[in-house]
């Protein structure tokens, strides 16, 4: 269908002159005044030399490389020696404008060439950025070159200075624990209660450095906290691998990643400080002073510049708001009364580096022979093939009659090519030739987990460290899901059958079909078509349709006590087993015998206190309440940390009935939460 033409574009043109009038009003985005530098001693270079065109080249290029990459990192060498130039520059975490990142790494380049004068070695920090060139190769090496940047907040805090201090470490460490377990950003945020109100954290590593090497980072200028910090309302230590702050007040952008709960005052303290190499900056003092200063001029022109741009915003507003009526009505009045075919393949069709050939397919899994049969699920079968390039392959074939099978294949096809994490499986082409539709993903040689969890003859091949790896994992992927990715997924179907298991049982989460994807502002949706598996679908959920990625934190509480166990939740009542999974629990959880439950196939060492500290996290995350579940981010600092005290859990829910037929997975239209078939 065409598009209507003639008012829309008249109107986008007047938006955009108007939008660049306003652009040339406001002023260029300001980085700042430098937080504090350190000048190298490597040596200096002349005017004009080669050694200062190569810092003009790299700085002409590394501030767009660090704005535009998402991890907002970059580096770079020019050069040949002795006029090599290595620079390194990196944006905080939070820093959602591209052009303000690019800028304060452009004005850290002209600020590093003034306050470090024909100096080789220059690093200069800013709230926002850090910046390093050198003619010495520090980027060989992640660990830093123990210098760093200390600042604190002189106000003191009112509570008792221990209790303080000891609210604090437990909010840094579990922040710098998030921040080293993120594999994408080594960037963490967090907040927690304290007295009535809250304190607020940050840390953050370069991407680049291995999880082990950024919390050994972050550990020891952590440890640099009773020494300089002790009751301050804030404090930071800068350094240009890694670095964080706390205050107690919010000064990072959006929502915290990590929500820990009140402190208490048996809370442990702040660890003792760490032997490192610090060299605390001169002219801190002054520093501040030069802040301040800097806020008063940019809120002075600020001002003059916002009673000349706040009328021409609300011209442009109500401009767009008139352009999109009118352009809405055109549309309206052009478009035919019909609904598109779900069944067209043109949706799926655009990613064209995924489409495969039937004929290859065909080959590959000799013809869909039942040899090569892999499992067989709700909507259709899976086969083992082999490329031609001689990679092994699983084959999804949704079932020809199924059309509730064509909207899973879109569905998981539009959500896995989007997704990229190293524990959700991965997608490999798409076919849909000859009324086949086909979901071609990496071969998994151990399947899924349950195959083996739950078999008596080989869940021995699983020891506790096995499955402590698979936890972790699991919960490291759904992290991802929910709050790391650019994408917001609701999984809807976690189980141990949609976790796959490499040759080394790395597991990778599987079967998007039942996912759904949420707004970056949106928390829940009700659904009247409730879908899932027996056993691990939260009560809010089946009794009421609502689903959220508390749903998914319910499922991976009742997958990490199967693991823990050895034993289904979803039972049936000719089963051996007379107690539903958790409700048996819970019952060794009031009796203090939990570690019993454990899997008695687990060979080897078993150790206790790992696998309490386990069934713990699982019995937080089946809450009946959704609110009283844990995000996964604190999830996976809970599963990493030996700082975070856990909270006594409440008795889990056991909306779950024992079904009379031994059934999988089921979807039954919602008849409200009286006549609800679960």
């Amino acid at each position: 269908m065409a598009t209507p033409r003639g008012h829309l574009p008249a109107c986008v043109a007047a938006v955009a002159a108007a939008a660049a009038l306003l652009t040339s009003l406001l002023p260029p985005p300001v980085a700042g005044q430098p937080l504090g530098n350190f000048c190298g001693d490597s040596g200096n270079y002349t005017a004009n030399s080669t050694y200062q065109g190569n810092i003009r080249s790299i700085s002409a290029t590394l501030p767009k490389n660090a704005s535009s990459s998402r991890t907002l990192f970059a580096t770079a060498t020019l050069g040949a020696v002795p006029d090599i130039v290595y620079a390194l520059a990196l944006c905080r975490g939070d820093t959602a404008n591209a052009t303000a990142c690019a800028g304060c790494v452009a004005a850290a380049f002209q600020d590093a060439q003034q306050l470090c004068p024909y100096n080789k070695d220059a690093t200069v920090f800013y709230d926002a950025c850090a910046l390093r060139f050198s003619n010495q190769n520090f980027l060989a090496s992640t660990n830093g070159d123990n210098k760093f940047l200390i600042l604190m907040n002189t106000q003191n805090v009112s509570a008792p200075a221990k209790v303080f201090d000891a609210a604090v470490g437990v909010l840094i460490n579990a922040t710098a624990d998030y921040a080293a377990a993120n594999s994408s950003r080594r960037f963490g945020t967090g907040e927690e209660g304290f007295n009535g109100s809250k304190i607020y954290g940050l840390a953050q590593c370069t991407p680049d450095m291995a999880t082990a090497t950024c919390r050994s980072c972050l550990g020891g200028i952590v440890g640099m906290m009773p020494k300089y910090f002790s009751g301050k309302q804030g404090g930071r230590v800068l350094g240009l691998r890694c670095n964080y702050r706390y205050e107690i007040y919010p000064f990072f952008d959006g929502v915290s990643l990590l929500q820990l709960p009140a402190a208490s005052l048996g809370a442990p303290p702040a660890p003792s400080p760490a032997a490192v190499n610090v060299t605390p900056p001169a002219t801190t003092t002054g520093t501040r002073r030069r802040v301040n200063m800097t806020f008063d001029m940019i809120w002075n022109t600020t001002g003059r510049v916002l009673a000349i741009a706040l009328p021409i915003v609300a011209a442009i507003l109500a401009a767009v708001v008139i352009c999109f009526y009118i352009w809405k009505r055109k549309t309206e009045r052009a478009r035919k009364p019909s609904i598109a075919d779900p069944t067209d393949p043109a949706d799926i069709e655009s990613i064209d580096s995924l489409i495969l050939s039937i004929s290859t397919l065909r080959v590959a899994t000799n013809n869909f022979d039942d040899s090569n049969k892999l499992g067989e699920g709700g909507f259709g079968a899976v086969y083992k093939g082999v490329l031609p390039s001689d990679q092994e392959i699983a084959v999804k074939r949704l079932s020809q009659s199924s059309r509730q099978g064509i909207e899973e294949l879109k569905n998981e096809l539009v959500l896995v090519a989007k997704l990229q994490h190293k524990n959700l499986v991965r997608l490999l082409g798409v076919c849909l030739e000859e009324h086949e539709k086909l979901l071609v993903y990496e071969y998994m040689p151990n399947k899924s987990l349950d195959t083996i969890l739950f078999d008596p003859d080989r869940s021995n091949v699983l020891d506790w460290w096995k499955r402590l790896k698979i936890v972790n994992a699991i919960a490291r992927g759904l992290q991802y899901l929910h709050e790391d990715s650019q994408l917001k997924i609701i999984h809807r179907d976690l189980k141990a059958s949609n976790v796959l298991l490499d040759s080394d049982f790395n597991p990778k989460i599987s079967d998007f079909g039942l996912a759904r994807l949420f707004g970056n502002d949106q928390s829940q949706d009700v659904t009247n078509r409730v879908v899932g598996t027996y056993g691990y679908m939260a009560p809010e959920y089946a009794m009421r349709g609502h689903y959220s990625i508390k749903s998914d934190v319910f499922s991976f509480g009742v997958l990490i006590l199967e693991i823990v166990t050895g034993r289904k939740n979803n039972v049936s009542y000719d089963s051996e087993q007379s107690v539903d999974l958790l409700t048996l629990v819970w019952e060794h959880w009031l009796a203090g015998t939990v570690v019993e439950l454990a899997d008695s196939s687990m060979a080897g060492h078993c150790p206790g206190d790992q696998i309490l500290k386990c069934v713990h996290i699982g019995l937080l995350c089946v809450q009946e309440d959704p609110t009283e579940r844990p995000m996964m981010s604190m999830v996976n600092v809970m599963l990493s940390s030996s700082t975070v005290s856990l909270q006594a859990p409440s008795r889990p829910a056991f909306c779950i009935q024992k079904s009379s037929v031994n059934s999988d997975s089921y979807s039954e239209p919602f008849r409200g939460a009286n006549q609800s078939t679960v």
